[in-house]
């Protein structure tokens, strides 16, 4: 059987060592640890400041990652993210020399700053854990996992993330602007430690979070909390206002997160409202809206919401045992 119990106390753990560095991000962080724990990537998509730069440097130190920050630029290439070969004179031969992509957790600070080209350059490593560089295929050691950030209100000088690259990001999360009590406490935080950086305690160390990713395969999910993912998943691609709809990794998103949450709330089973709390995050950045959408003022997460209000919720379902 599942220690769900001890999922559950690590994960708080985890987050309450955040919390230490980082304000105002409950909800977010909660979403974006159960991503980890259920093998996945994190986009936090939001306007500048607001600490997303800081909440990813604090998940890595409290899991006990190594971390490596790439700050996405116009003018990077692909050899800048995976590595490549170099001349070494004393062996006569070339040597390939690891980017920083070959770590525990990679910070891709600002992704849609740098081209489609080097974007598309994390997209295998993301994929197959492996970066193939002149036919050369290096596998990355695990656990492995990216967090980028974007800012959705510049154009200028930015490039949109193709459809690939997105769907491969097992949650899309806004961050919001903390309460006045919160940004009140960010100030006196900074105050209190009288510097600018802030040490986060690790809570584990890698290969304990992959102890954790494999009780968290164990969780169970009743075939109608399945079919109910599905069933989400396939009424955005006929929804309206919806030129492309989610892929059926989609689907299998709204199961490995549900299972994750579910874990983290101390249970062995995945309930209808897991499911219904990750349709936002996991669905809405994998649809294509059609031009008159964007006329109308429809976002992607109007049309999940309207989806999640109109198909039908299964059965509560509990333990298996």
């Amino acid at each position: 059987m599942t220690n769900t119990t001890g999922i559950a106390d690590t994960g708080s753990q985890i987050l309450a060592a955040v919390r230490t560095a980082v304000v105002g991000m409950d909800e977010p962080l909660e979403i974006a640890l159960a991503a980890i724990l259920a093998g996945g990537h994190v986009l936090f998509e939001d306007v500048p400041g607001l600490g997303k730069t800081l909440a990813a440097r604090s998940l890595a130190s409290a899991l006990g990652l190594s971390f490596r920050r790439l700050q996405c630029t116009p003018d990077m290439l692909p050899a800048d993210v995976t590595g490549s070969y170099v001349y070494a004179p004393d062996s006569a031969e070339f040597e390939f020399r690891p980017g920083p992509i070959f770590t525990g957790l990679l910070l891709a600070d600002e992704i849609n700053r740098t081209t489609p080209k080097t974007q598309s350059a994390m997209l295998e490593a993301m994929a197959e854990r492996q970066v193939t560089v002149e036919g050369n295929s290096f596998a990355l050691d695990a656990p492995f996992h990216v967090i980028a950030t974007a800012n959705p209100i510049e154009y200028e000088g930015t490039y949109a993330l193709p459809e690939a690259q997105l769907d491969r990001f097992m949650v899309r999360l806004s961050v919001g602007y903390p309460t006045e009590e919160g940004e009140a406490r960010i100030l006196m935080d900074r105050i209190a430690r009288q510097q600018e950086a802030a040490q986060v305690r690790a809570v584990l160390d890698p290969s304990r979070l992959l102890e954790l990713q494999r009780d968290v395969e164990a969780i169970h999910v009743d075939p109608d909390i399945a079919r109910y993912c599905v069933d989400l998943t396939r009424a955005t691609r006929t929804a309206a206002n919806v030129e492309v709809g989610a892929s059926p990794r989609g689907a299998l998103a709204l199961l490995l997160l549900g299972r994750a949450l579910a874990a983290l709330g101390g249970r062995d089973f995945v309930t209808p409202d897991d499911v219904k709390r990750i349709a936002v995050p996991v669905l809405a950045h994998r649809l294509t809206l059609t031009p008159q959408a964007w006329a109308l003022g429809v976002s992607a997460v109007d049309v999940v919401l309207g989806v999640v209000g109109r198909v039908p919720v299964p059965p509560t379902v509990g333990s298996p045992g």
